[in-house]
């Protein structure tokens, strides 16, 4: 679903509508930005101005300056500017494929209006977004647009990515991941997938300036919860993108998936491993938890995380919200094709 189909709005604007914020030049402006969008993850930058990132899904960070950054459906992220000159500057919330962008103002007045840049170059997919970098440094394969290919036919590439032992990476080995339920809604496993938060989020990795990574984002506070998760399980992201298939573990919702069960006030820790060409913002309802960045215990609570292609994301979260949450991809279609568990926390027998 691209700019092919969408027309993209800030608060209810197209680029056209000019939707204006007003500012005094000097002063700082908090900027609250939210993806409301049902199915497209977008690039935020304000040409001309550095933004300080300060909060992420409504909770505080310490502050990070950066140029620009990439916010998936239903995310959440505050945002400082100082605007010191007396001119229109340009927010522009640009797809993250460039099938099309949204421009609005910020201005001293009303009835300036900012430049509208070109849409940049469409990014293309590496083999790190296949989960199988294999020491090429995620390098291009080939040119390959990912918008034309799906990933059959990445898979069946055979003889078309150097020295590979294919024969020891079989993108449907079920031994990658026993728990995936196989069947024609698993198109492929992500053979190695790995750690991407120190990574530029897609079509960002290229741009000359300073881009958000995951990894560099820290909590404000120290986190209320400081035990060490008693146990770990893997949810996997799963799909046959050709037949527009979303599941976890290889399940869709819809056929009857058992829940994901945690005791109250357990302490879990979940990887999340995307086996799919796509990211996805992952949410958990009822809860914060922490993403494990590196960050040295105060990793940043977020109650959305997007995990990029060929990725693995880990969070720890404290299960202190009784009753049954929704657990789901936020991209509405994925989420309505079955990319969906229920999660239910309740007390252990007998106890509190």
């Amino acid at each position: 679903m691209t700019g092919a189909y969408y027309h993209y709005l800030i608060n209810g604007h197209d680029s056209m509508g000019n939707w204006t914020g007003i500012f005094k030049p000097g002063e700082r402006v908090r900027l609250r930005i939210i993806n409301a969008a049902a199915m497209s993850n977008f690039n935020i930058r304000v040409p001309g101005l550095p933004m300080t990132i300060v909060a992420a899904d409504g909770l505080p960070l310490t502050p990070v300056e950066t140029d620009e950054f990439q916010i998936a459906v239903a995310e959440t992220w505050d945002v400082i500017i100082e605007p010191k000159e007396a001119t229109a500057y340009a927010f522009i919330a640009e797809a993250i494929d460039r099938s099309g962008q949204c421009r609005a103002t910020l201005a001293p007045k009303m009835g300036m209006t900012a430049p509208i840049p070109a849409l940049r170059e469409r990014p293309l997919l590496t083999m790190k977004d296949m989960g199988m970098d294999h020491g090429s440094g995620g390098g291009d394969m080939a040119g390959m647009d990912h918008s034309k290919m799906t990933p059959e036919e990445m898979a069946a590439m055979d003889g078309g990515m150097g020295n590979m032992d294919h024969g020891s990476m079989n993108m449907r080995d079920p031994s990658v991941a026993p728990q995936v339920k196989m069947g024609p809604g698993v198109a492929s496993l992500a053979p190695m997938p790995m750690d991407r938060n120190a990574e530029r989020p897609t079509g960002l990795e290229k741009v000359p300036h300073r881009v958000l990574t995951l990894s560099q984002l820290r909590a404000l506070e120290p986190n209320p919860d400081t035990r060490k998760p008693s146990r770990e399980i893997d949810v996997h992201l799963t799909a046959n993108m050709e037949r527009y298939m979303w599941s976890m573990d290889g399940e869709k919702y819809s056929e009857k998936t058992e829940p994901l069960p945690f005791r109250h006030n357990e302490r879990v820790r979940v990887n999340l491993i995307n086996h799919t060409m796509m990211p996805h913002p992952i949410h958990l309802h009822g809860h914060f938890f922490e993403v494990v960045n590196g960050q040295k215990g105060q990793y940043p609570r977020k109650n959305v995380v997007n995990v990029l292609p060929g990725a693995k994301v880990t969070f720890d979260f404290t299960a202190d919200a009784m009753g049954d949450w929704a657990f789901h991809c936020h991209m509405l279609m994925h989420m309505h094709a079955g990319m969906f568990r229920v999660v239910t926390v309740r007390h252990e027998e007998g106890g509190e």
